[in-house]
């Protein structure tokens, strides 16, 4: 699959500074890391819409429409001072007046559908194991 670059050629609507949750992020950055430059999952609750994960943008398209953008987190910058644990600042792009509306329901269908990966993987469940002479 080639990699989407359209929301760098869309007009843009509207540009928020955002902070996207440590855990979320850090998720997608290791899956990247693993799956190769760009990963497109579906967004199961957001009918017909997609979120094509790449290392510097999360866009989130419209696969109805032909994969136009709806809305797009770009520029992820990680402060030096940053923990694991810590928030990412981002710029959240809009590609339409009410874009903004679905940004959440993003970010939860798409923690949902990492965590099932997991799960399918057998990485999901974690258990606990015993210290030898522990009792």
């Amino acid at each position: 699959m080639p990699i989407y670059t359209r929301h760098d050629e869309v007009p843009v609507f509207e540009h928020r500074d955002e902070r996207l949750e440590a855990n979320l992020y850090n998720r997608v950055a290791k899956r990247l890391g693993g799956e190769g430059p760009q990963l497109r999952l579906a967004l199961p609750s957001l009918r017909h819409l997609d979120i094509i994960l790449q290392v510097d943008a999360w866009i989130v398209v419209d696969r109805a429409l032909g994969d136009i953008p709806l809305l797009a987190w770009t520029r992820f910058r990680e402060d030096p001072q940053r923990r694991l644990h810590g928030p990412v600042a981002s710029r959240l792009r809009l590609f339409h007046a009410q874009a903004g509306l679905l940004k959440q329901r993003v970010l939860d269908d798409l923690a949902g559908v990492l965590d099932a990966r997991l799960d399918a993987e057998g990485g999901g469940r974690g258990q606990l194991l015993r210290f030898p002479g522990s009792g």
